[in-house]
């Protein structure tokens, strides 16, 4: 019963997605799924897949976790997808091993620079609407990117008009700073609220002094209007 159990987790750990194609390719294991319709990451890709290949299918997310039991992946292409939204946590578990990860020509706006920073991998971001501010000008600082497709990552939408339609890099090479302008936003915020703070303090002090002289008024007033009392001379 024991060898049974064996073989059937053994199979299970290396069975092939009934959507992809699995093969040796230098003796490694790839799994193929390429051009599938597929509109989420398989649940049953084998624990000892090396190579992984999503590209040209209709992914729209990456959730947390997705590869996490992927230990030994090395290379995986989600390009040509529609990915929209990638969580702080989509490539955990795979961090160590990765060196190759592609998410160009997707519909990638922002992503939590955790999710890239913590990878090692080369990265191709390319083609993709990017809305460059602060977290996406980290990345291209402290991530590993792709030399070849560093000059496809373009600014879709960006604070400022004239960034638009331009390359990221370029924009930066300008002396633009993302993260700058995000923290002087970020201090005239606070100065805004620090001094409304102030005015109703200021505006809260003033109606009690005008509110205390109304009373003091109103109360000298009632004294005056008292019968004054006289004392007959000795």
């Amino acid at each position: 019963q024991a060898f049974v159990c064996l073989l059937l987790c053994l199979s299970r750990g290396s069975s092939c997605p009934p959507s992809c194609q699995c093969t040796e390719r230098a003796g490694a294991k790839a799994v193929l799924c390429s051009a599938r319709h597929l509109e989420e990451i398989p649940k049953d890709i084998p624990r000892d897949a090396v190579f992984l290949k999503l590209d040209a299918n209709s992914i729209t997310r990456i959730p947390s976790n997705a590869f996490r039991h992927l230990a030994h992946l090395e290379e995986l292409d989600l390009s040509r997808n529609a990915i929209e939204k990638i969580d702080g946590a989509a490539f955990k578990g795979v961090a160590a091993a990765l060196r190759t990860l592609d998410l160009s020509s997707n519909r990638i706006r922002s992503i939590p620079k955790e999710a890239l920073l913590m990878l090692n991998a080369k990265l191709r971001l390319a083609n993709n609407p990017w809305h460059c501010e602060c977290a996406l000008q980290e990345v291209l600082w402290e991530a590993r990117l792709d030399p070849d497709s560093v000059q496809d990552i373009t600014c879709h939408t960006a604070p400022r008009d004239e960034y638009v339609g331009k390359p990221l890099l370029q924009v930066l090479d300008a002396g633009v700073n993302f993260c700058s302008v995000r923290q002087r936003t970020t201090d005239v915020a606070m100065f805004v609220t620090m001094f409304g703070w102030f005015a109703m303090v200021i505006a809260y002090v003033v109606c009690y002094v005008r509110h205390n002289r109304e009373d003091t008024r109103k109360h000298v007033e009632y004294l005056r209007s008292l019968p004054s009392t006289q004392h007959p001379a000795e």
